[in-house]
């Protein structure tokens, strides 16, 4: 019979112990746990601090006693083990609450210690109002000081995911909450346009974020920075990183690896053929970059717990590793990674680049159509994904996970070109963004349309002069745009080409990257040859200021749009707007009949934007109803609309009903280039 024994419960031994007796009957299995629970969900801590889990129970996922019922499985918590006897086959344990010490045997032991956070040795850092969170213990001292002392301000150290998340947290319970993060921005495994994101939404709710700075010291009301910023802070969470428990397995000999975990091979066997491990403990191998890393994330824990048992116990089953595909939450935005970055990529020497999109989560026709960005990484000779990034407020956590499985199954833009995915108008679109994005790659991958993502092109500009185009309509350039940059609508560009100059690098820019790329195809069939578009355009370009500042461009954004928890319902926005067009059908009411009439047929989101200057909206929709307020038949009306196409529409239907003097001034880009004509 065998005895398995299994120190740490959690994610990896928990796993482990229930895998045993689904694979034994006779097994005797006994878990040592140094903590006092056996099984919680420890992802969902910061949660239930910021009030989104209501109830801590639910975080309790076994009991000792439930546990034992469910796996006759002894379980002893507030059991340090001290010491392996691998010639004995004993461990040596000691009971922090009665100080009883005690001896299991066992013939096969699954280590499954996980890790610890990282306690930064600061002035101040062991102060009562400084935390981390890593256990139920954790939160509830976090709970409970917040109940207690109702603190104004908190300070989290660390831009990571446990950081943001709990960012979030602090700021539900009414707390003006600053992030201090040393890299040079949040999230700092992921590309700085994917992360900018994150920091938008982390402004918009009115959390502070300060880059490329440490902590340096803690007081008693607030931290000070390297740069010698203070920064107020009623209590402080620390969240710089999680360093692997090994100190029981180096003290009994097993080898260590070259990443600083554990070593095991692909059963994860440890250097003592009775001894495996799993877990945040453990070194595992990266199956893009084939080397030894350590990735401390709940979903390959569980795996490698289940496996570890399975190997423990006779049975052949090889861990292939990981891919660290990993996503956060901070508010309402959701951004996530997979496989490498493009930087790592390159490190490893690999001939690779990337490409990003953004496209609608579903159809745009379908109410609540939201961008998702999607960023991949791919080996430029073979195609083959390598990574990947997403980020939006719907549909990023489905398009990583199609990245993920890209990534591990070796698949390449050109597969991922011709997928499949599931679409109807409310979930997705006929062309998925991740088809867009492998047309993307497949594109820059051929040369047919250059393109570079701003990290790189912000590198590039270093030593390349360019010449900026912006291809928007007029009232977005008008908002924000790159400094220096030419607005020239894309539906104008044809007309402007002799005055653009051929021997100069030009650098397109939309809002997506699509226009983009339909401005730079204009431009090389009209024989410019140095043409780049950015990979992303305006979204892409804003993303990277939020998050960094860029040496080779200057871009002044507005400052976010101010969030607020619970702010109005869409029912009550819905309301709102509804209101706005009732208000908008009085002024049409008002105006003089015999004047010239110019009637915008788009969407009031889209009227609202940005309009020709006295344009009445009127959309297509509505128009029908209001034909008998547009005054006689021969009255003067031009028509637009976002390209011509709906205006087209429009003027039929005039038409049809007897109008004789309408015409279709086509899309606003060209109805602003007359209303500047004519300004002149």
């Amino acid at each position: 019979m065998e005895k398995v024994l299994i120190i740490g419960g959690v994610a990896a031994g928990a796993t482990a112990a229930a895998k045993v007796r689904r694979l034994s009957a006779d097994a005797e299995i006994t878990i040592l746990e140094a903590g006092a629970d056996i099984s919680f969900a420890n992802c969902g801590l910061p949660y239930y601090i910021g009030g989104d889990i209501d109830s801590r129970s639910k975080l309790i996922l076994q009991s000792p006693e439930s546990f034992n019922d469910q796996y006759r499985t002894a379980v002893y918590i507030h059991t340090q083990a001290t010491q392996i006897d691998r010639q004995a086959k004993v461990v040596h344990t000691l009971n922090k609450q009665s100080g009883e010490k005690k001896s299991f045997e066992y013939t096969k032991l699954i280590l499954a210690q996980g890790g610890r956070p990282i306690a930064p040795p600061l002035p101040g850092a062991d102060q009562d109002h400084v935390f981390s969170l890593w256990t139920l213990d954790d939160m509830d001292k976090i709970d409970n000081y917040i109940s207690d002392n109702a603190p104004k301000t908190a300070v989290v150290v660390g831009g990571g995911f446990i950081g943001l998340e709990m960012s979030e947290a602090l700021a539900k319970r009414g707390m003006k909450v600053s992030v201090i993060e040393m890299m040079p921005h949040v999230m700092g495994i992921m590309e700085a346009e994917i992360a900018g994101f994150i920091q938008e939404e982390l402004q918009a709710y009115g959390v502070d974020v300060f880059t490329n700075r440490a902590l340096k010291s803690v007081g008693a009301k607030s931290v000070q920075l390297s740069d010698g910023t203070q920064v107020s802070a009623d209590m402080v969470l620390m969240s710089v990183g999680v360093r692997p428990t090994l100190k029981l397995a180096q003290e009994a000999g097993l080898e260590l690896g070259p990443a600083g975990g554990l070593l095991v091979d692909t059963t994860l066997k440890t250097s003592d053929d009775n001894i495996y491990a799993a877990g945040d403990m453990i070194e595992l191998e990266h199956r893009v970059l084939g080397k030894k890393v350590r990735i401390p994330l709940a979903g390959p824990a569980n795996r490698q717990g289940r496996i570890a048992a399975e190997n423990a116990m006779g049975h052949r089953h090889e861990y292939k590793g990981s891919i660290g595909t990993s996503i956060v939450k901070v508010f309402e935005a959701v951004a996530g990674i997979t496989g490498i970055s493009l930087k790592a990529a390159r490190a490893e020497g690999i001939n690779a680049d990337a490409i990003v999109v953004h496209k609608e989560n579903h159809t745009t026709y379908y109410p609540g159509a939201q961008l998702v960005s999607v960023l991949v990484v791919y080996d430029k000779d073979t195609g083959t994904v390598l990574g990947g990034q997403t980020a939006g407020y719907a549909g990023a956590d489905r398009r990583l996970d199609v990245l993920a499985t890209a990534v591990a199954a070796k698949l390449t833009v050109s597969d991922l070109a011709d997928m499949d995915f599931a679409y109807s108008p409310p979930l997705g679109n006929a062309n998925d963004a991740i088809n867009m994005a492998a047309y993307t790659a497949e594109n820059r991958m051929t040369g047919f349309s250059p393109a570079l993502t701003v990290n790189e092109l912000d590198d590039f500009l270093k030593t390349n002069k360019a010449f900026w185009i912006d291809v928007r309509d007029v009232f977005s350039y008008e908002n924000a745009h790159v400094d220096k940059a030419l607005n020239i609508p894309l539906e104008m560009l044809s007309g402007t080409l002799d005055q653009l100059p051929k021997d100069q690098l030009i650098v397109l820019y939309d809002k997506t990257g699509k226009k983009g790329h339909q401005a730079l195809r204009t431009l090389k069939g009209a024989g410019f040859n140095k043409v780049i578009n950015v990979s992303g355009g305006f979204v892409s370009l804003s993303n990277y200021v939020r998050s960094v500042r860029p040496e080779s461009f200057t871009l002044d954004l507005p400052k976010p749009q101010n969030k607020q928890i619970g702010q109005a319902t869409e029912k009550e926005e819905g309301g709102a707007q509804k209101e706005s067009e009732n208000s908008q059908g009085n002024a049409l009411a008002s105006e003089d009949v015999n004047a010239p009439l110019i009637i915008d047929v788009r969407t009031k989101e889209e009227f609202d934007h940005g309009a020709y200057p006295g344009a009445i909206n009127i959309p297509l929709d509505d128009l029908e109803d209001k034909l008998s307020e547009l005054g006689s038949l021969d009255r003067e009306i031009i028509l637009y609309c976002a390209s011509g196409a709906r205006s087209a529409y429009a003027l039929r239907m005039l038409k049809f009903n007897g109008f004789t003097n309408a015409e279709n001034g086509g899309g606003i880009a060209r109805m602003m280039a007359r209303y500047r004509n004519s300004a002149m």
